[in-house]
This record gives C-alpha cells, sequence and structure tokens, in this order.
C-alpha cells in the first residue's frame, strides 16, 4: 500500500546531487540508497524522472509547484462555477 509522497521534487534533486557525489567517490549504489534512506527502486525511478534537473528546470517544467495549477483551478470554479477541464 503507497504511503504517499514523503520528498518534494526540491529534495529529491537535492539527494540525486548527493548520491552523484557519493557514486563518484566510489560508493556503489546499495550503500548510497542505503544513506539516503530510499530503496534502489526509488532511487532508479528518481534519477529517471529528475535526474539532470535543477531545482529551477524542475520549478520551469511544472514538476515543481504542481499545487499552483489546482489552486488557480479551484478559484476558477469558485469564480465561475465553471469547471475548467470542461470549459
Amino acid at each position: 500500500m503507497p504511503r504517499g509522497k514523503k520528498f518534494t521534487a526540491e529534495q529529491i534533486i537535492g539527494r540525486l546531487r548527493e548520491a552523484e557525489v557519493e557514486l563518484a567517490r566510489g560508493k556503489t549504489v546499495p550503500e548510497v540508497v542505503r544513506k539516503l534512506g530510499v530503496t534502489e527502486q526509488t532511487y532508479y525511478r528518481w534519477k529517471q524522472e529528475y535526474g539532470g534537473l535543477r531545482t529551477a528546470q524542475a520549478r520551469a517544467r511544472g514538476v515543481v509547484g504542481a499545487g499552483l495549477l489546482l489552486r488557480v483551478a479551484t478559484a476558477f470554479r469558485a469564480v465561475t462555477g465553471i469547471h475548467p477541464v470542461t470549459a
């Protein structure tokens, strides 16, 4: 059963940077993920999704701040009474 999101995109990007440093120092992936407190599966998923992104790039792509879109849509619906997706 999923427990929900534990880390923000900024935290994930920071942890991936930490992992890159540790791997460059010669540590193995199992050692690095143990230090980060995540599974290897999570590490590789993060790397695929966020790998190479800087925090500013993630914001520009909408990875960070996705809650803003929800807030805008909710405000639109409250003001107009129209659901933004069906409008």
